[in-house]
């Protein structure tokens, strides 16, 4: 009897890792060649980008599931060039909070219409209603494992 196989290309993490990593490189030329931005220092902005007040690196690696030495290393090329800055948490004096500072918040405003619009091209193959079933069943799929889906559940609480 033969052993059970693996079809990767029908077991559904394996096609929606290629598929975030196929999304992510595309992005991530948008703002590598004009903006000389990596992934790690782009996932950093973009989270200080949707809160309204600082946060710790902590929460970025948590947010956006990424390690946190890479978050570090991020944070600190980006404070290097002046784009972030760290500030005293208010709440724990021994802690230290991130948050853009005027450089680094007109980069992001930059950055943003590009980013939109190179997402509306990967998603061009789609039409409106596929978009939105899309974006549904996406949601389905975090909710079961029990991400948080908006931004304002993210802004709520620093533990995320």
């Amino acid at each position: 009897m033969r052993p059970a196989a693996l079809d990767l290309f029908k077991f559904v993490p394996f096609r929606l890792n290629r598929l975030a990593a196929e999304v992510s490189s595309a992005l991530s030329s948008e703002y590598r060649e004009r903006y000389g931005l990596d992934i790690p220092e782009w996932r950093v902005l973009a989270t200080l980008g949707f809160r309204n007040e600082a946060c710790s690196a902590q929460y970025i690696a948590h947010c956006t599931r990424t390690h946190k030495s890479t978050i570090s290393r991020a944070v600190t090329a980006l404070m290097a060039r002046q784009l972030v800055e760290r500030v005293e948490n208010a709440h724990d004096r021994r802690e230290f909070q991130l948050r853009m500072n005027s450089k680094g918040k007109a980069l992001y405003q930059q950055l943003i219409p590009r980013l939109l619009r190179r997402e509306q091209e990967i998603l061009s193959c789609l039409s409106a209603g596929e978009r939105r079933n899309f974006a549904h069943l996406l949601g389905k799929i975090e909710k079961s494992l029990d991400l948080v889906q908006t931004s304002k559940e993210a802004s709520r609480t620093e533990g995320y």
